[in-house]
């Protein structure tokens, strides 16, 4: 079953920023037009269109005739129409089907907002931080991160289940999943996928209008950014040198297998601390509930005295700002 269902993984991920909208011309749209409802420039719609033929050129690039593309598409007017203009280089037999999907919106910045307004809030977020701070009766984008899991979850669910490929005689075709969002979702995504931290997310910069991020398996199994891309686009993107050398990691990795020169998820997060003696060495130390260099037990110490004890994970710098 496990081989069976690894089969079935798509070949790609790709996602898409939507084409040029009324709202990067003019912010003062978003005064009196609904977020969701802003539109395509003329520019926009030409963008959309050559992604298109970019995206359909990339797939075909590996000679593979039997191939499928599936859509998943933000709600907002100005990602519809880029996915319907996206389509023109696509034919019927080649597309398995489209699916809306709200949870891929835009980040929310509130209702109707004010231009000045909305230059002060972001001069508050730059301070705060652009992942943590919630715009008024909008979200964050931590926000967007947990409706982005919920998706991801969904998606995994589908691909396992063959959903995607319900209609495809041939269940190891080539499958490539195509997701046509916006700027801040597009970096969560990755954000999400790849474990990437909070303080990562904060370097990396906005996707150009029509500009696409392509996931492909790896021959071991992984995803990775390296497969069609080249470290010099990373670069440009905002990666850092560790966020570079694991999408070259993943590029070679088995599936399965643990980065362990990962410092965020492995051992080495904690390097720094140095070795903490066994406190367990001592039987006089615990038979006495005497801290051990300052670190051991404390029944029978006072409050304030527990309180003063440091601890390495006090000594975590937390200012990401």
């Amino acid at each position: 079953m496990a081989e069976e269902r690894r089969g079935r993984r798509p070949t790609r991920i790709i996602l898409v920023r939507h084409g040029e909208s009324q709202g990067n011309v003019d912010s003062n749209t978003y005064c009196c037009i609904a977020d969701s409802k802003i539109r395509l420039t003329d520019a926009g719609i030409m963008q959309a269109e050559a992604c298109g033929e970019e995206i359909r050129a990339l797939i075909e690039k590996d000679g593979i005739s039997d191939w499928r593309v599936h859509f998943y598409v933000s709600p907002h007017q100005r990602a519809l129409s880029t996915l319907k203009e996206i389509g023109r280089a696509f034919s019927k037999q080649h597309i398995l089907g489209v699916r809306e999907e709200p949870r891929i919106r835009e980040q929310d910045f509130g209702n109707f907002q004010q231009q000045e307004q909305m230059k002060l809030v972001k001069g508050i977020r730059s301070r705060f931080g652009r992942f943590f701070y919630r715009f008024p009766e909008g979200e964050s984008a931590a926000d967007v991160f947990d409706r982005v899991t919920s998706f991801l979850e969904s998606l995994w669910r589908d691909i396992d289940m063959n959903r995607l490929n319900r209609d495809v005689g041939n269940k190891s075709a080539d499958l490539n999943l195509v997701i046509v969002s916006h700027g801040v979702t597009m970096r969560v995504f990755l954000m999400r996928w790849f474990k990437w931290t909070t303080e990562q997310f904060e370097l990396l910069n906005n996707p150009h209008n029509c500009e696409v991020r392509v996931m492909q398996l790896a021959k071991g199994g992984e995803y990775s950014l390296l497969v069609h891309h080249t470290r010099e686009e990373l670069v440009q993107w905002g990666l850092s040198p560790a966020m570079i050398a694991d999408q070259e990691w993943r590029k070679n990795a088995v599936r399965g297998q643990w980065n362990d020169q990962w410092p965020w998820t492995g051992t080495s997060f904690f390097d720094h601390f140095g070795e903490k003696k066994d406190e367990d060495s001592s039987e006089e130390s615990s038979a006495n509930h005497t801290p051990v260099n300052g670190n051991g037990p404390c029944h029978e110490t006072t409050t304030a005295a527990c309180e003063n004890r440091r601890t390495p994970l006090d000594l975590i710098d937390t200012d990401f700002s």
